[in-house]
């Protein structure tokens, strides 16, 4: 998929899930630019993910969910995308998914299909984690009461909390538990 189909895709769908939503609280000024790769031309199993990832925005969030029906946590939302569009099952909880052996990447180099990890309760604990659809931007099931959503790296907020990111695609490549 060309860079500029890409751009438009994740642009209509974050205008759906704008006009589907709640209002946004306001960000937080940028603490520092967010500097990303070209993307690269992805693995039909990436294009896969990122599809699937992008129409799951909406899904209500439910702890402990990890399907459509009954909704998703960050973690229920990776393991369903992945097992569903690549045929990968991944470990149910974001601590076993941030040490299952898979290779690490450095921000700059996100690539659709990615996991990125967070600590949103301060500190270096890991407690959430998305997919990286590319942009900058990733899907992931934020909170109770929420819905799965498009969100942004950009964010002070998420670039604050930004822990690190594993590779489970191409393939060649794949994740496994430790």
């Amino acid at each position: 998929m060309s860079t500029s189909a890409r751009i438009a895709l994740i642009a209509f769908t974050a205008l759906l899930g704008a006009c589907a939503g709640h209002a946004p609280h306001s960000p937080a000024p940028v603490a520092r630019p967010m500097v990303f790769a070209p993307q690269q031309p992805s693995s039909p199993e990436a294009e896969d993910v990122l599809f699937r990832a992008l129409g799951l925005v909406g899904t209500p969030y439910r702890w402990g969910g990890n399907t459509p029906d009954s909704g998703f946590d960050c973690s229920g939302l990776i393991g369903y995308v992945y097992r569903d569009m690549a045929g990968i099952n991944l470990p149910r909880s974001t601590r076993e998914l941030i040490v299952m052996r898979a290779p690490n990447v450095p921000q700059n180099a996100l690539q659709t299909g990615d996991l990125i990890f967070f600590a949103t309760n301060g500190g270096s604990q890991v407690s959430h984690a998305g997919i990286y659809v590319g942009e900058g931007r990733f899907v992931h099931a934020p909170a109770t009461g929420g819905m799965v959503k498009l969100d942004t790296l950009a964010k002070a907020y998420w670039q604050h909390a930004y822990l690190n990111a594993k590779r489970v695609l191409p393939a060649g490549h794949l994740a496994s538990n430790p």
